[in-house]
């Protein structure tokens, strides 16, 4: 399905590109970024990122067969994050989605609740750790305590974003927080539950997503009286929020409620002096996209629609944001950016236009799954045949590496692929990777045994007490608080009330 694109395979061969300040003056250029191109029937590649991007994009009739025939029998629930494996995600894209389902990490907790009210007998979670524990914590509250959940390793699969708000400097954060009057914590929903609980114990705390983060700061800030909001533990999300509210400042009102109803340039002015993020927290995958990517995007890119998620650094946050206030990009959560490409996409098939679509991905690379079956939708749908999506994934000129040929002293990608290492781009997991086909059907096989290895798999249940009430229980309640703001759109009676006590 996937074919190459031989004139980037010569400029390589003919090595015309260098990384700046590392290597032989007479390599005068960078290569372009890999990308992969979206036709209703193909898709072409460009560079051996993408290539193996491709690769999986077609998933083998028989294993998917297989596969579904496994989770009907048995009457098991699937469900997965947007940056899996792309073997894992492209069988599982191809799956029965009564049984399988990819989204972000908040909607993979409804899904599961959902699929145990449609009678499923077992829910496996292929992800990281904290969101086998949230669909845990969400099936109790839904009333499906005895639905198992799975993780589909027995090891653990952590998170360098979840391990922060474990620290003991974000112990001390949340110190600075309880010792400061009417206070609100509000948590990223990637973290533990032990940890919401641990927080939720010591200061009122609400969790949040990538998609409601800003809605919520501003809720609470529109919501309580001279309250301080301690927000964390991602750092660049952080600096992110008070980059946005800081481009509020000082212009007009009616900007100042497009990000919500209830404020003022004057009243954002007034939570910005009231408003706290932790500083030591950061997520190893967004932490890629620094400034000499997002230097080549606006040298090499400018006419390409730009995508960001909330968590990546502060300049490819003011690019995309920029962008996105142009008409031409996105900053969000995963779901947003899939859906700004496919909206992108409708609208372009529904002009006269046939102009390639060029999308910069600034998020993990797994994306790609889901933007390359909901484009291809899109163009199937509109009978928009003769339209092409391209996707950009950006690499940083140190990817690169040395080999022994003479006429080729030095290739695009490191050693182990092209361009994923933390000086940008080409962004993949190596957390979320753990998660495998061979792993999923393993487990799948246990689970029909029956056999006692299956405990293993089950995530932390944090039974023990905190004060006077369980772990699970209290970890839970953040979320719940921000179920409520989704629902209402105002905050909870019991959390305003905690705050105004304390």
């Amino acid at each position: 399905m996937a074919s190459s694109d031989e004139s980037v395979r010569a400029a390589y061969t003919r090595a015309e590109w260098r990384a700046p300040g590392c290597f032989s003056a007479s390599l005068t250029r960078m290569p372009p970024f890999p990308s992969l191109s979206i036709h209703p029937d193909k898709l072409i590649a460009r560079g051996s990122f993408a290539e193996a991007q491709a690769t999986f994009l077609s998933p083998d009739p028989a294993v998917v067969t297989e596969l579904n025939a496994r989770l009907h029998a048995q009457r098991v629930g699937l469900v997965a994050h947007f940056y899996m494996d792309p073997e894992l995600q492209g069988v599982l894209a191809a799956c029965d989605p009564k049984h399988a389902h990819i989204s972000d990490s908040l909607v993979m907790a409804d899904a599961a609740v959902a699929m145990a009210d449609a009678g499923m007998k077992a829910i496996v979670v292929l992800g990281v750790d904290f969101m086998s524990e949230n669909v845990r914590a969400m099936l109790d509250v839904a009333g499906h305590p005895d639905v198992p959940v799975y993780r589909v390793t027995a090891e653990p699969i952590g998170c360098s974003l979840a391990e922060a708000a474990r620290s003991e400097a974000y112990g001390a954060y949340l110190a600075k927080a309880a010792g400061t009057p009417r206070s609100v914590h509000v948590i990223y929903i990637n973290t533990s539950l032990d940890v919401k609980a641990r927080a939720h114990n010591v200061v009122p705390t609400i969790t949040c997503t990538s998609s409601n983060v800003v809605q919520t700061v501003l809720q609470i800030f529109a919501q309580i009286p001279d309250v301080h909001v301690w927000f964390g533990p991602d750092t660049y999300m952080g600096q992110n929020i008070v980059e946005l509210l800081r481009g509020v400042v000082g212009l007009d009102d009616a900007l100042a409620q497009t990000l919500h109803p209830m404020h003022t340039a004057q009243t954002i002015r007034s939570a910005l002096e009231r408003f706290h993020h932790f500083e030591q927290g950061a997520c190893v995958v967004h932490h890629m996209f620094g400034s000499e990517v997002v230097n080549r995007v606006e040298r090499d890119y400018a006419d390409s629609f730009v995508t960001a998620h909330f968590e990546v650094p502060g300049e490819m946050f003011r690019l995309a944001l920029a962008a996105q206030r142009e008409g031409r990009g996105v900053v969000g959560s995963t779901s947003n950016i899939l859906e700004f490409i496919n909206r992108r996409v409708r609208e372009r098939a529904a002009s006269d236009s046939r102009e390639k679509l060029r999308f910069i991905l600034g998020t993990e690379a797994g994306m790609i799954t889901a933007i390359v079956r909901g484009v291809q939708r899109t163009l199937a749908e509109t009978g928009a045949h003769d339209l092409e999506a391209e996707i950009v994934f950006p690499v940083a000129s140190s990817a690169i590496a040395r080999t022994d040929d003479r006429e080729l002293a030095i290739v695009p990608g490191v050693a182990g692929g092209e361009g994923c290492t933390t000086a940008g781009g080409c962004a993949t997991c190596p957390f979320m990777k753990m998660n495998s086909l061979d792993a999923l059907c393993d487990l799948l096989a246990e689970l029909g045994r029956g056999g006692a290895e299956l405990a293993r798999h089950h995530p932390k249940l944090y039974s023990e007490q905190l004060g006077s009430r369980r772990i699970a229980e209290l970890g839970s309640e953040p979320i719940l608080h921000m179920r409520e703001l989704g629902r209402t759109g105002a905050l909870s009676d019991a959390l305003v009330a905690q705050v105004l006590v304390r």
